[in-house]
């Protein structure tokens, strides 16, 4: 019996919280409520979204269970969960979102295809595991390799999960090598969230976790790493999760014009408030995350309470009583920071979040501006409406 199996049905989903708002049943794929995103620093697994590409594996027995490590490699090998706990544990805050975050708001420009995610397909957790640059040493591969002495160049991962668009076969991703042997960039095999044992939802009992990169290269419940010359093949590195101009429609697509999309572009999101909110005049507080990729810190939070007219700076934190810096020695390098502004809203108007990284990137005004027909990385400034009244509605 293998340590661990994809099922054939749904019969044997794990329970959600009542609260998650459900984007698609068959596979599972949800998101928490956005003010439960700004409750805490760290998102718990129950509020973390949901992403899914077919029914949830099932772990038949964990001494059984191996990661098997070959290809482009010198001393292949299988690690059991006892070789990779043995290894040193590193605990490493990231955030992790999915490229499809803010798609709906995108699909009121034209019509995109995916799964209609709001703003809260994403979330900060403490993942506790071995560094896989550790574990590769295991078979031989020193730290900071770019190339191992039979050509490999790319690490494969290959998930137990199975799904369509791999025609039946395994859900698959790929980092360079000179990422995943650099012990700075953090990547994780995981066996831990937030001091817990991962739960099925999230790639009990392993996954990949990989810091300041879209969510969709951090494989869950994962079987194989494959050290290969050439980027992975699958459909979501090859197919999907590319970034095209609005020009490009369903027609005239070419996916082999477009890289595999890697690092998360400066995002930022109002959470305190939804999309239309009716008050009474007078103080708000004006509340949301921002984030971007490649560990790059947030400079900077500008809110808008006039609709873009005149802006104000909100304050960033991460953990309470640390003051937050960006690229700071003590700030969580591949974590989101909170922000928090209060204002005065008077009579109706629009508010608007941006944020800038420690690269100086802004995110673009419109959505129109980076529309795309998979609707991934909408990083457009964040808006929501606001109508001041005097009655209590």
């Amino acid at each position: 019996m293998p340590g661990l199996t994809a099922p054939s049905d749904y019969s044997r989903e794990p329970p959600r919280h009542p609260l998650q708002k459900i984007n698609s049943k068959q596979p599972f794929n949800s998101e928490p409520p956005r003010s439960a995103l700004i409750a805490s620093y760290l998102t718990p697994s129950h509020f973390f979204y949901k992403r899914n590409h077919g029914p949830i594996p099932i772990l038949q027995n964990i001494h059984r269970y191996c990661v098997s490590i070959s290809g482009l490699v010198e001393n292949p090998k299988e690690l059991f969960m006892k070789d990779i706990r043995a290894l040193p544990k590193y605990n490493v805050t990231a955030t992790l979102q999915c490229a499809g975050n803010r798609r709906t708001a995108m699909s009121k420009t034209r019509p995109v295809k995916g799964v209609g995610w709001d703003v809260s397909a994403i979330g900060n957790a403490v993942w506790g595991g071995a560094k896989l640059s550790d574990v590769l040493e295991l078979v031989g591969i020193p730290n900071l390799t770019s190339k191992t002495q039979l050509g490999g160049k790319h690490v494969e991962f290959v998930s137990v999960d199975k799904c369509k668009e791999e025609n039946g076969g395994p859900y698959k991703a790929s980092i360079p090598l000179s990422q995943a042997t650099n012990p700075e960039a953090d990547v994780l095999l995981a066996y831990e969230m937030n001091g817990e044992p991962l739960n099925r939802d999230h790639g009990y009992p392993l996954r990949v976790v990989v810091p300041g990169v879209i969510g969709a290269r951090s494989v869950k419940w994962l079987e194989a790493i494959n050290i290969i010359a050439e980027e992975c093949q699958g459909f979501f590195m090859q197919k999907d999760y590319k970034m095209f101009p609005p020009s490009v429609n369903w027609d005239n697509i070419d996916w082999s014009t477009r890289r595999p999309q890697m690092d998360f572009p400066v995002q930022c999101v109002i959470c305190s408030l939804e999309d239309v909110n009716t008050m009474k005049p007078g103080k708000v507080k004006i509340t949301g995350y921002a984030a971007s990729g490649g560990g790059r810190g947030i400079e900077r939070v500008d809110v808008s309470v006039d609709g873009g007219k005149t802006w104000m700076e909100a304050s960033r934190f991460q953990k309470s009583g640390t003051p937050y810096v960006a690229d700071g020695p003590s700030s969580d390098k591949w974590a989101w920071v909170l922000f928090e502004v209060t204002a005065d809203i008077l009579h109706s108007t629009e508010i608007i979040a941006k944020a800038v990284d420690s690269a100086a990137n802004v995110q673009p005004e419109k959505v129109e501006d980076i529309w795309n027909l998979r609707g991934i990385l909408n990083t457009s400034w964040h808006r929501v409406q606001v109508q001041a009244s005097q009655s209590n509605l």
